[in-house]
This record gives structure tokens, sequence and C-alpha cells, in this order.
């Protein structure tokens, strides 16, 4: 179970450019800077991973001037401790506190030369957001004038990943291979869907940290895992369910998840399995699963519009007639987030290239009968794909009990 050697993380360098690129787009539209509030391009920009609360934090990045994490009293000492990649940290006392931290932030904007005269900038929202509680001022509240909103600028620069991006992915697959082999080798009749998981999942990540050691950085994450999330015997019918501590039974199909985060970065696999031998009703829904997903797979070409890999699934399902069982596009794009864009959907016209990663995971949905879903985490090549994710794909193998 060795690794390559070099550490698993996304270096200084490429984090820097990361940051660079962001400057040449600023640049090019004559502004003289941006402000992020999303956490998940804080991370992509610094290397920094944060809890998101009710407290503001902002990325500023001038173009003609340190970067400057903003932060609250809280996290001050927090990305020192691990390496965030940016120049200064200026925290604020707490929010809401006696000035509200939107203020503090509109001085530290307006110090940079944000929104003066002739120096128009960017920022990916209006103002900062947040569901746990939150309310405050928008940035032109604060004395710095109204920003340009450029919100998919850091998403767009996620869409391609780097060789580092890719080899945290298929780390992540790795071990999340282990703990799908654990959740299944775990799966028999009458045990516990919530002790399953935790089993599976403990094991994995116990495994992966003695396996890397110091490598072992998930960057915001907890290991590797695996489970149903509710999806066992009829309610796998619902794609989007949520455990329900459910106790298997022979002949309940099951649709899996698993995954591990390996500093900062996830890939997705996911099984339909059953408990004992599948009914013949339950065989022939697998078995057209099976074939929709191998179908779009094959559809998965560079320089074709991710539309085209949907409208393949589409074509299988007009010709078997199988549209009342249809839920969901085939898939999406995947690294940091467990959802990104682009998605093989049908509306979604964006061209694949090399080095994009994606879930290709078409569904059948059976009121009363269950679900019938594999995902598979692939790369894109300059000749087709690489799949990432490896677990046994036939009905054979994956049977359990």
């Amino acid at each position: 179970m060795g690794i390559d050697s070099g550490k698993l993380e996304i270096g200084r360098d490429e984090l820097l450019a990361r940051q660079a690129k962001v400057k040449d787009r600023l640049r090019a539209d004559g502004l003289c800077g941006l402000v992020l509030f999303s956490a998940t391009s804080v991370f992509y920009l610094t290397g920094f991973a944060f809890i998101p609360t009710e407290r503001p934090l902002a990325l500023v990045l001038p173009l003609d001037g340190p970067s400057v994490l903003f932060v609250p009293r809280l996290e001050l000492e927090h990305p020192r401790a691990v390496g965030a990649v940016v120049d200064d940290v200026n925290a604020y006392p707490e929010y809401p506190g006696e000035k509200h931290p939107m203020l503090h932030l509109g001085d530290l904007l307006k110090k940079a030369g944000f929104g003066a005269a002739g120096r128009p900038y960017a920022a990916d929202g209006a103002g900062y957001g947040s569901s746990w509680g939150y309310d405050g001022p928008k940035l032109e509240e604060v004395g710095v004038g109204s920003p340009v909103i450029l919100a998919k600028l850091v998403e767009e620069l996620r869409v391609r990943k780097s060789p580092a991006e890719i080899r945290l992915i298929r780390e992540s697959a790795r071990w999340g291979n282990l703990a799908h082999a654990l959740l299944q080798e775990f799966s028999v009749p009458g045990a516990l869907e919530t002790e399953i998981a935790a089993r599976a999942s403990l094991e994995a990540t116990r495994t992966m940290i003695k396996t890397l050691g110091s490598l072992f950085d998930p960057r915001g994450g907890e290991g590797a895992g695996a489970g149903y999330r509710g999806q066992i015997g009829p309610h796998s019918a619902n794609p989007h369910s949520v455990t329900r501590n459910t106790r298997l039974k022979a002949g309940d199909g099951l649709v899996t998840g698993a995954g591990a985060t390996v500093w900062g970065y996830n890939s997705e696999l996911e099984r339909t399995m059953f408990v004992g031998r599948p009914r013949p009703e339950q065989k022939t829904f697998f078995d057209h699963m099976l074939a929709i997903q191998d179908l779009s797979l094959q559809a998965i070409q560079p320089g074709r519009p991710c539309s085209e890999v949907d409208k393949a699934a589409r074509a299988y399902f007009d010709k078997h007639k199988l549209w009342d069982y249809w839920r969901h596009h085939v898939g999406h794009a995947l690294g940091i987030l467990g959802h990104e864009a682009p998605f093989f959907d049908i509306g979604d016209q964006t061209v694949i290239e090399p080095g994009m990663v994606f879930s290709v995971e078409p569904g059948l949905y059976v009121e009363g009968l269950g679900g019938f879903r594999h995902s598979d985490t692939v790369i894109v090549t300059d000749k087709g794909i690489e799949m990432l994710t490896y677990y046994p794909r036939d009905l054979d193998s994956l049977i359990c009990g």
C-alpha cells in the first residue's frame, strides 16, 4: 500500500500561481483588487480551510499590495499555524461587536485604495452572507462603493485540475475504495446502518492514518468514510435520502457512498449492492443501470459538450421506456466540493477538456423497489477518460451477507 514520494498537498508555488491568475484577470478588466467571501475560494487560493459561521471572513487580494485574510479574533493564529499562503492577517474583535465587522472590512479596503476614484474593484458577492444568524451591510454601504461582481472567477479556475490536484483526488479514491470494501464486508442481515457506516469509516481512516503517517492531512475533512445515507431497501428510490438507522434484511437493495478527504480534495464512489441474491426485477433494473453508465462513460470525449453525455443516457431511456424511473442528470465535476461545475446535463454546453474530473452516476429509481446507481470518478484525458475509482461494478461482486 505504498505511495509515491512527496507530500500530499497543494504547494506554495501552485497557490501563488493561482493568485497570479486571478490578478491577471483583474488587471485585464481594469480592476485594482478582489474581495472573496467564499470559503471554497479562500481555500483554493491560500490553502486556509476554516469553518464559516456568522463571523465574516474574507480574502483581500489587491494588485499592488499585500494579500490579507480578514478574520475574527478567534481565527487570528489559525492561518499561520496551517501555513496559509497570504501576506498578512487582519482581525476584528467579534460579531456583531460594538463596531460591525463589515465596517472594519470597509476600513481595511479604503486603506488599500479599493473603491477610490479610478480604482474599481471586484468581489464574489455584494457582501458577506451566512445562514448562521448573520446580518450586516453590503460592501457598497461601508464606504468603498459598489464592487464589480465576479461570482464565478475562482470557480472557473477550478474546472481543470492540475497534476497535484489529480494526485490528491487519486489518493482519495484509493482510500474510498478501502472504506467501501469494509462497508460491504460489514453489511450483513440484522446489522444497523449507522453501526456499519461508523465501523467501516473508522477502520478505513485508522488504516489511512497508519499508512500515510505525517502525510495524512485531510485539511478540513475527516479522513475516509462510507455509508448508505438511508438508501436501503425501498428508501433507496430516493436519490438524496437521509440516514434512518435501518436494520438490513435479506432482499434489500443498497445504494452506497464512499470517499476520503485528502488535503481538502475528494472523490466519489457509489455502488448498488444487494443483501443476498437479487430478485429478477432487481436484476433487470441493475442491468439497465450498468448499461446506461457504460454508455455515459463511452460518451465522455474531449472536445464534446457536456450535454452530449446526458444525451447518450437519455437515448437509452427513450429506447427502453425508462423515463418513469429517471430523476437526475448523468454527473458533475468534483474536487474540493462534492458537486462542482460543469455538469453532464442536457443544458450544459461546456466543452469537455483534459484535466476535468467528473462523477458519472446515471440512476434508476423505482418506487416500492429501490434505487439503482453506480458512481465513478473519472479524469478526462487527451483520448477519453481514466477511471480513478476502481471498485467492482458487476452484480456478482456486489452481493452482501
